[in-house]
């Protein structure tokens, strides 16, 4: 569904729908200002304060291009969570030191949150999405920060990024799309919530009133099951040009030593999720691949109670961007999988159509990492061109002295 720019003015918000940007070149063809009113035309984060006098938010706007690659903003519809990245994207400021103050925003907001007793303060917050096709953006939906499923202390993060060699924070934050139900968003609340903020929750959606009662157990979010897909070649190679480099060193350092390869694999999957744990790996196969087994486990952080470790076995193959995955090679991993154990395929390249159609469709326990994947995972622990070769001889040298270990003993069991 698309709204004309000309009727902007009057329109509601509608989730998924397009609202169009003028055609002008100048900064009158952006739709912000006849569809939000008051909302400002420019920046990731359009805050409006109410006209009480209160200083107090009346709504802010997040506008995400969804590509910026080392602010990956992103929406995952299943479960309706949406990762937003804050406004401190270069070094020399302090973390909510920004001209639009959105990291003043997000900590703010955060906090009334976690406190729970203000939750009026907390303004409703509307996503867009630019779609690409000149000013036009889409509504992406009403959210609310956190998420039940989310601790307080992982919804909004300070992390650490280094650019030409300078160190600064930003925030990552999550909020959570309500499910808003079919009707529309109107208009009419937007307008109460900046001229008569007191009297606007009659206007408000009923998930947004449970949000002000409740909290973050208020949330009801806005899930839509996707429809699966194979992946293209083009969607598993996906990356930016920084993690394209990282992969081609890696291919060309591993070329020649799939073994070592292996090593490197372990380390990708654990820098992917820190509850895969005591990975080991096997002696050579007679084929001359190798296996690393080891465990995924399952707790809540305390000391009391023995975690549940759930077995699993990794398969990495260290190929060219023009050499995929196939049946054989798939099958030599699922071959391998006991019972009540699952497999992690892991490729610096992509998986061949029928190889994933065999694994989706039959149901097999496995898990594929391809060379999108392992970018973004480097990407995720700054990883980079610059120091991602230094990265490999620190695992290449734990590997050297492992397969030092193991000749020994083999030797020794031989006299």
């Amino acid at each position: 569904m698309e709204i004309a720019f000309e009727e902007l003015d009057i329109a509601n918000l509608i989730i998924d729908c397009v609202y169009k940007g003028g055609k002008t070149s100048d900064m009158s063809s952006e739709p912000f200002h006849k569809l939000i009113p008051r909302c400002e035309n420019a920046g990731g984060f359009r805050k409006k304060l109410r006209e009480d006098g209160s200083g107090r938010y009346a709504y802010v706007v997040l506008y995400t291009s969804m590509e910026e690659l080392e602010w990956p903003d992103y929406l995952d519809e299943e479960t309706g969570i949406f990762r937003y990245y804050g406004d401190n994207r270069h070094p020399g400021r302090e973390l909510t030191d920004t001209k639009k103050k959105g990291n003043k925003i997000l900590e703010d907001t955060f906090a009334l949150l976690n406190e729970g007793t203000r939750l009026d303060d907390i303004p409703p917050f509307f996503v867009f999405k630019k779609t690409g096709n000149g000013r036009d953006v889409q509504f992406l939906g009403l959210a609310a920060p956190g998420n039940p499923k989310i601790s307080p202390d992982r919804d909004l993060v300070a992390f650490w990024r280094t650019v030409n060699g300078k160190r600064f924070q930003n925030y990552e934050s999550y909020f959570t799309i309500l499910d808003t139900g079919s009707e529309a968003i109107p208009r009419k609340w937007i307008e109460s919530l900046i001229y008569d903020h007191k009297n606007s929750e009659q206007y408000a959606p009923a998930a947004w009133k449970r949000f002000l009662k409740y909290g973050r157990d208020g949330i009801t979010p806005l899930k839509a099951n996707r429809i699966f897909k194979i992946p293209s070649k083009y969607d598993q190679l996906q990356s930016d040009i920084e993690g394209n480099r990282c992969l081609d060193l890696i291919r060309s350092h591993y070329r020649d030593n799939p073994y070592g390869f292996e090593a490197c694999a372990v380390n990708i999957i654990e820098k992917m999720d820190p509850n895969f744990v005591d990975f080991s790996l096997t002696r050579p196969w007679r084929d001359g691949g190798r296996d690393a087994i080891g465990h995924y486990a399952i707790t809540q952080g305390g000391k009391s109670n023995y975690p549940l470790k759930i077995d699993c076995a990794i398969e990495a193959k260290c190929y060219s961007p023009d050499d995929s995955v196939k049946v054989k090679q798939m099958s030599r991993l699922i071959s391998r999988i006991r019972y009540r154990q699952f497999g992690i395929l892991i490729t610096t390249s992509y998986v061949a159509d029928q190889a994933y159609k065999e694994v989706v469709e039959d149901g097999h326990p496995i898990l594929i990492v391809t060379a999108s994947d392992i970018a973004a995972v480097l990407r995720a622990n700054s990883i980079n061109s610059n120091d991602v070769e230094e990265w490999m001889k620190h695992i290449d040298s734990t590997t050297s002295r492992l397969e030092a270990y193991y000749s020994a003993f083999v030797n020794m069991r031989k006299l």
